[in-house]
């Protein structure tokens, strides 16, 4: 709504500067009506107020030592996902998957369920033919045992539909990597880390 009556705004003092006498330009009106100067940094600190933001807290799974936190941000349509972990195998790669069920409480994560797959694709790699939506990547760790990913998707929201929303989805660190191709999870092997997906304040 509060876009929709900017543009209302900027369409009405077009007309009265087209037609009306002669007056200051539309910026300073455009100020003073909406409180915010476009461009300013008060605009800029709205517009990151309007971000909307998820965390993920991983603990261990299934007997390792793997801890680690996943930051969602959802702006311009895409969701932002920055993941770190450490305690991994060194040296070693890990896949990396949402799952459907957002529940860690099993040693072994095997609360969390499959993977999150709303649409009934086959598993594979993302940007490849089909994949799941939780199909994330491969986590590549150096020799002391910490990773991170980085990565933007366009088919994830925070708190939007059923098919795209990924709170309360898992976040699951695999032993083994994925070789995108096994179904129904890429022969990932154990799952040695997992955490929860919830809204940010």
């Amino acid at each position: 709504m509060k876009k929709a009556n900017y543009f209302l705004f900027i369409g009405v003092a077009s007309v009265v500067l087209a037609c009306g006498p002669g007056t200051d330009n539309s910026r300073d009106s455009l100020t003073d009506s909406l409180g915010v100067a476009p461009g300013s940094p008060n605009e800029m600190n709205n517009n990151r107020d309007n971000e909307a933001r998820a965390t993920a807290t991983l603990a261990s799974a299934s007997g390792s030592n793997v801890t680690g936190t996943a930051t969602f941000t959802q702006t311009n349509g895409n969701v932002r996902l920055v993941l770190e972990v450490k305690n991994l195998t060194p040296g070693g790669t890990h896949a990396v998957h949402l799952h459907e069920n957002g529940d860690c409480s099993a040693e072994d994560a095997s609360s969390a369920g499959p993977h999150w797959n709303p649409t009934q694709e086959d598993h594979g790699k993302r940007g490849e033919g089909e994949f799941h939506s939780g199909d994330i990547a491969n986590l590549e760790v150096d020799s002391d045992g910490n990773g991170s990913i980085e990565m933007e998707v366009d088919d994830w929201t925070i708190g939007g539909s059923e098919e795209t929303n990924i709170l309360n989805k898992a976040v699951i660190i695999h032993a083994d990597p994925d070789d995108f191709t096994s179904q129904p999870s890429g022969n990932a092997g154990a799952r040695v880390a997992c955490g929860v997906i919830q809204a940010a304040n």
